[in-house]
């Protein structure tokens, strides 16, 4: 192990520990569940990868002999995996400690043997390499030599490269300015302080609720009403005012937050020249690493977070992308290939490019590929341009690459690349020509704070989706909808969008009128359906572990601020219109229709309050103003509930609920009523007219009336 690593070292062992604490959950799981085998491999490829740049050589030799066992996926294997998660274990222990014990010779040994005795099966799409970067631009040319014959990979030369500055480190030891600090901590109790100012406005607020309560048997209620509604208003001055001094003190102290997460990026971008320059002596290519933007600043957390996707290109760009010394020559290219690795600062964003003068990509080699793993169909292919087809790469389940090497790696993709930024809230960018070579351009925001999504209606459920998406909503008319060639399509003036029905994937039934959302992620179109839009709010996205079966439509679990969990949806898996065509038969789910509630009050303010709170459980309110136009309404829809109340004029509650008794058509259909009377002999008289339940306003709970709804709708 390097000295000029000895920096490094504790956040080296952080790391390994987290991946193999992860490791020995889903080894014993490898011969249930097909996602733990995914998550093995990728958690031995990148142990490796750091293993490497650590220059462990005994760590990194012995993940690559368990990535064999397990890609010969022999019965029996997982005692034998479980034994290198201890060695592994072990060994990272002891650089912890600042030593380095060899690795078991005997384990190595009975692992390449397990390995070599096992037939190699034909890949499925789970698990396909990565795309190869180079290999589609070497058709047969005369002018290019035949290929020389592999050799082993020969040992890493260490090299003279200046460890980076601690304060440069992504996420090692950072130097915190002792004022900032204070100015942090300030803020903080200034915040705390009006909080608890607030909770002064909040007893108020119950004080005019109990006089409200009290004024309901004055004589005169309306004066009491008047003198209530001039004082709900003083109070919401002040509320308003407060909170936003609140917000602004927020605001504030999220700067000052923000400000000591952003580190400047010379310590990353170093370890990935390292990385790349050890690569290329191992696949015995010459590289060039040109370096920009060290200075650039990125919040430590993003950073972290990139890594590993960073790390795929830097790997593919060498790996992949830059031809041998020999097949350059005869490109009459120069011998040394060039890796160019930029960060630039570009207004609220980071833009990291990751840029090879290689072959290029064979873009007709990928559109081959879609189509024999059933990403598109022949005809979609056809008429596919190459911008189109690059994007084809973040697919899962592609792959271009016909041989798996120790460098490449296996089912490690550029789909998990997509996956990191996206859940960042960033986007991933592919540009190449053929010869000249790729460049991979990746987006992420300067600094991670609250992610802005919008709450979508689909049926009974609530869904969120990141805001940064949608381009354009358009409301879609009944008839406005085809489906062709096992697509949906939306009929908009003169064009026809295809589209994902969120409702379909779902389950629920959609709405008569739906709405349209489309957008753009890392250049490919999005469009899909929803019953409607509630708002946008800013929320803390948490993103979704796998480990165990969840919604692949998700990228993340959000609470808003009302504390309700919310799903938030992957643009990026949206995106892939071809790859949701079957998920709609592959998940068959019970459609749920919403629960229909007629609302019957004279009281505008009453009746107002009421539907918001039926409205916020997800039913369909229909409101009336008196027992008349109820009946109206009753005849001409169906509903599953009636809530009404009983002082209205010309025929009250009591009536009403006696009258719809009376008709066999609503004998059974479900009557809460809900009033300010709260006398035992009114509730025993709205039980006898026929009433399932009975509340008084004074001491309405929204929970229970949603209740009572939902139980006595049975739904």
């Amino acid at each position: 192990m390097d000295a000029e690593f000895a920096d490094l070292i504790p956040l080296f062992v952080e790391e390994a520990r987290d991946r193999l604490e992860r490791l020995a959950t889903n080894v014993p799981r490898l011969e249930l569940d097909p996602q733990s085998a995914i998550e093995v491999k990728r958690e031995l490829h990148t142990l490796k990868g750091a293993g490497r740049m650590m220059r462990i050589g005994e760590l990194a030799v012995l993940c690559h002999a368990a990535e064999e066992v397990l890609h010969a996926a022999r019965p029996g294997m997982i005692p034998l995996l479980t034994r290198v998660v201890d060695e592994l274990s072990v060994l990272v222990e002891a650089v912890s400690r600042g030593s380095e014990p060899p690795v078991d010779p005997e384990l190595v040994e009975l692992l390449r043997t397990n390995a070599a005795e096992a037939e190699v099966p034909a890949p499925v799409a789970a698990e396909i390499p990565p795309p190869d970067l180079s290999d589609p631009t070497n058709p047969t040319d005369p002018s290019d030599p035949p290929p020389a014959p592999e050799a082993p990979p020969a040992p890493a030369t260490p090299q003279p490269v200046a460890a980076p500055p601690k304060t440069g480190t992504v996420s090692g030891d950072v130097r915190v300015d002792t004022g900032a600090l204070d100015a942090v901590a300030e803020r903080a109790t200034q915040v705390r302080i009006m909080a608890i100012a607030g909770r002064q406005v909040v007893d108020r607020i119950y004080d005019l609720a109990r006089l409200a309560e009290e004024g309901l048997h004055e004589p005169q209620p309306t004066q009491v009403l008047a003198v209530l509604a001039t004082m709900l208003r003083r109070v919401a001055v002040e509320l308003e005012g407060g909170q936003r001094r609140l917000i602004r003190s927020a605001e504030d102290q999220l700067e000052q937050m923000l400000a000591l997460q952003l580190q400047p990026m010379r310590g990353f971008l170093l370890s990935f020249a390292r990385y790349a320059r050890e690569l290329a002596r191992a696949v015995k290519k010459e590289v060039e690493v040109e370096l920009e933007g060290e200075e650039t600043r990125l919040d430590r957390r993003i950073a972290r977070e990139l890594e590993e996707a960073l790390l795929h290109l830097v790997r593919n760009a060498v790996d992949h992308g830059i031809e041998t010394p020999e097949v350059r020559e005869a490109r009459q290219k120069p011998r040394s290939g060039r890796v160019r690795i930029q960060a630039l600062a570009n207004g609220p964003k980071v833009r990291l490019v990751i840029a090879d003068d290689g072959g290029g990509i064979d873009v007709a080699r990928v559109i081959q590929q879609a189509v024999a793993v059933g990403l598109v169909d022949a005809t979609s292919a056809a008429g596919m341009g190459k911008k189109e087809a690059l994007r084809l790469l973040f697919s899962p389940g592609l792959s271009t690459r016909k041989q798996v090497s120790e460098i490449s790696g296996r089912g490690v993709g550029l789909d998990v690349v997509a996956n990191v930024v996206n859940r960042l809230g960033g986007e991933v960018f592919v540009e190449s020509e053929a010869r000249r070579g790729t460049t991979f351009i990746v987006e992420v925001p300067v600094a991670r704070r609250g992610e802005a999504v919008m709450l979508l209606r689909v049926g009974q459920l609530k869904i969120a989706l990141p805001a940064s998406v949608v381009r354009r909503a358009t409301r879609l008319e009944a008839g406005g909808i085809v489906e062709r060639d096992g697509r949906t399509l939306a009929v908009l003036a003169e064009r026809l969008v295809p589209f994902v029905p969120l409702s379909r994937l779902y389950g629920q039934a959609p709405a008569e009128r739906q709405l349209l959302l489309e957008g753009v992620v890392s250049g490919q179109p999005l469009a899909l359906a929803v019953d409607d839009v509630e708002g946008e709010h800013e929320v803390l996205v948490r993103p979704i572990t796998r480990r165990v079966p969840t919604d692949l439509l998700l990228e993340g679990v959000a609470l808003l601020a009302s504390g309700e969990p919310v799903g938030v949806l992957s643009p990026a898996v949206l995106a892939q219109a071809e790859y949701l065509r079957a998920l709609p038969a592959a998940r068959p789910q019970v459609v749920i229709r919403r629960v229909r509630v007629l609302l019957v009050d004279d009281s505008l303010v009453t009746r107002e309050m009421e539907r918001r709170l039926l409205e916020d459980a997800g039913f369909l309110v229909s409101a009336a103003a008196d027992a008349e136009e109820a009946l109206s309404l009753l005849a001409e829809e169906t509903f599953d509930c009636v809530v009404t109340d009983i002082e209205m004029p010309r025929m009250d509650g009591f009536e009403l609920a006696a009258q719809l008794r009376s008709m066999e058509h609503f004998a059974q259909l479900p009557i809460i009523v809900v009033s300010t009377r709260d006398r035992p002999e009114d509730r025993l008289r709205g039980l006898k007219v026929g009433a399932d339940a009975y509340l008084t306003k004074q001491s309405l709970d929204a929970g229970e009336l949603v209740d009572l709804v939902r139980r006595l709708s049975g739904k």
